[in-house]
């Protein structure tokens, strides 16, 4: 008894994002983001709370077809990098190859948050947040960035985000998801649809 109670206390809450637009039946991707849910289960994260499935533009525009969005709050004994290579083994069994950056791709899962860690520090999160929109497209990270540095650029996360843990504060800024949704353009955030399974195509 006293082992499952420790057990339980290791639990760290996460959130992770979703996002598949490989297909142009988006219904299909709503169908491989469920196969994941089942394939994480089996590494060792429990979902505990999901959103809704959201219709995204491609990012950036005209990079293949419409997005299907979603987040997920779930709870794992793994650690933060232990976490990242299940998530990367679960991309890799559904199919994702990672050939260009922000490419079409089958399924694509971030990891947004782990308990509110900061990783490496925050200068080191800083410093890839605060990079331009084209050096991002040149450089990428050779270690995990926690939070996710894009978190706060992203109306097809924070909306779904809001839906999950409209509670959640950002672990570097102090702001909530509706302070930081607040400030994205009104008009990312209206192209972050609802599916409800009749839309095929944006």
């Amino acid at each position: 008894m006293h082992q499952v109670e420790k057990a339980k206390t290791n639990l760290k809450t996460v959130f992770l994002a979703f996002g598949s637009n490989i297909f142009d039946d988006l219904l299909k991707s709503t169908e491989l983001v469920k196969v994941s849910y089942r394939l994480l289960f089996s590494a060792g994260v429990r979902i505990v709370k999901k959103s809704k499935f959201y219709q995204t533009p491609a990012f950036p525009a005209g990079k293949g077809p419409d997005y299907i969005n979603t987040v997920v709050c779930a709870v794992t004994d793994l650690t933060a990098d232990e976490l990242l290579k299940v998530l990367h083994r679960v991309e890799k069994d559904c199919g994702r190859e990672r050939n260009a950056r922000w490419g079409a791709r089958s399924l694509d899962i971030d990891l947004l948050d782990y308990a509110g860690q900061v990783s490496p520090d925050r200068a080191g999160f800083e410093h890839w947040r605060d990079l331009s929109l084209q050096d991002q497209q040149l450089y990428w990270p050779d270690q995990l960035i926690l939070p996710h540095p894009r978190i706060c650029d992203r109306a097809f996360v924070m909306i779904p985000l809001q839906e999950v843990a409209p509670e959640w504060v950002h672990p570097v800024t102090d702001q909530t998801v509706s302070q930081l949704l607040a400030r994205l353009p009104v008009s990312d955030c209206a192209d972050v649809r609802f599916f409800d399974g009749a839309i095929v195509r944006g």
